[in-house]
């Protein structure tokens, strides 16, 4: 059972970044601000989040302006897609084999 759970996306293991990219997942273009407002984070804890996330490269980062104010949008990419379908293969394989 132990391999199991080992065999589990260590970037994904965390639920803000699980979150995030389940949120990804439904919207094409997501801003830091509706991210960090949908999930409670502070800047600081979703900066981190958003590094890890795309050393992954599973975001993608955009930055422009909107007038004269920043504004930074995150979009999954196709390894996000496929590593995010795959945690939860592998969540839904643990969780049938538990119901047995």
């Amino acid at each position: 059972m132990k391999k199991r759970f080992l065999d589990l996306d260590k970037i994904l293991d965390n639920r803000i970044r699980l979150s995030m990219l389940s949120i990804l997942m439904i919207e094409d273009m997501v801003s830091f601000k509706e991210i960090k407002s949908s999930l409670e984070l502070t800047d600081g804890n979703l900066a981190s989040h958003v590094k890890a996330l795309e050393k992954a490269e599973y975001i993608t980062i955009y930055k422009s302006f909107v007038g004269k104010k920043p504004n930074t949008e995150f979009k999954i990419t196709p390894l996000g897609k496929k590593a995010f379908k795959e945690h939860l293969k592998k969540l839904e394989s643990l969780i049938s084999q538990h119901k047995k």
